[in-house]
């Protein structure tokens, strides 16, 4: 965590309970963590274009919601680091547990017929989130993604890459994470004797938000391949600009 000399811009006293490692109002008075800030435009841009492209491809509406939840974490983590108000933060933190929960909701019914709906599965999701939201806070990514490999991977060997690839980058992010946390003081040193262009590097959280966005977004893809697959559609992932990964199948034939 960050140490209590930062200065103070536009938004006033930090009132969150949670000040991350990077140095407040450094580079704009507007935006309290910069870094941390616009990092999260990773979790924004993409999901958004996810969405309307599984709005055009008829896909069932839980992916276009996966799509959208990740934005709103994007967009509540976004308000969190510019401000560091408590008000902002919950907005950060809460829409964490309720994405995951539509995360494990599309994975439990890839393998269920065309717009299926299972009420168990939703009752419990919500309550948990509802249990979470006035109790603690929790993460189900990890068990998550290693469910998902174990579902799938049996079936489709070839798909492992994908899977173990959006583990991987959560688990990458994390321990760039603990490193920001543990190593906060170390690291503002170092980043006041070198150049800004490396400093930036060694800023670890807005990292962390880097690779749990990709690796969020992979989990997305990776849930729709499987569940396409299993409708008997033809997906295959492209890279627009050789770069971001996309699905590209078939429209879902009806029954």
């Amino acid at each position: 965590m960050a140490p209590a000399a930062d200065r103070e811009g536009y938004w006033g006293p930090t009132t969150s309970t949670l000040d991350w490692c990077e140095e407040n109002y450094a580079v704009t008075w507007y935006i309290a963590e910069f870094w941390n800030t616009v990092s999260n435009l990773i979790m924004i841009i993409p999901p958004i274009f996810g969405a309307i492209q599984s709005i055009k491809d008829g896909l069932e509406k839980r992916y276009i919601a996966s799509y959208l939840a990740l934005t709103v974490v994007g967009m509540g983590s976004w308000c969190f680091h510019m401000t560091l108000k408590y008000e902002m933060q919950l907005l950060d933190e809460l829409p964490m547990i309720y994405s995951c929960c539509i995360f494990v909701y599309c994975m439990f019914e890839c393998f269920k017929m065309k717009n299926s709906v299972n009420y168990h599965m939703l009752f419990t999701l919500v309550l948990f989130s509802l249990v979470v939201t006035t109790v603690m806070y929790g993460m189900l990514v990890f068990t998550l993604v290693l469910r998902s490999i174990y579902i799938v991977t049996w079936v489709y060997p070839w798909l492992r890459g994908l899977g173990y690839t959006s583990l991987g980058l959560f688990l990458l992010g994390f321990l760039l994470w603990n490193i920001d946390n543990i190593f906060c003081v170390s690291l503002r040193n170092f980043r006041k004797k070198v150049p800004p262009v490396i400093g930036v590097t060694t800023q670890f959280h807005a990292w962390w938000h880097i690779l749990t966005g990709l690796g969020s977004y992979l989990h997305i893809l990776f849930s729709i391949y499987t569940r396409t697959l299993y409708l008997r559609c033809r997906p295959k992932v492209k890279f627009i600009f050789g770069i971001w990964p996309v699905i590209l199948f078939e429209p879902l034939r009806k029954y």
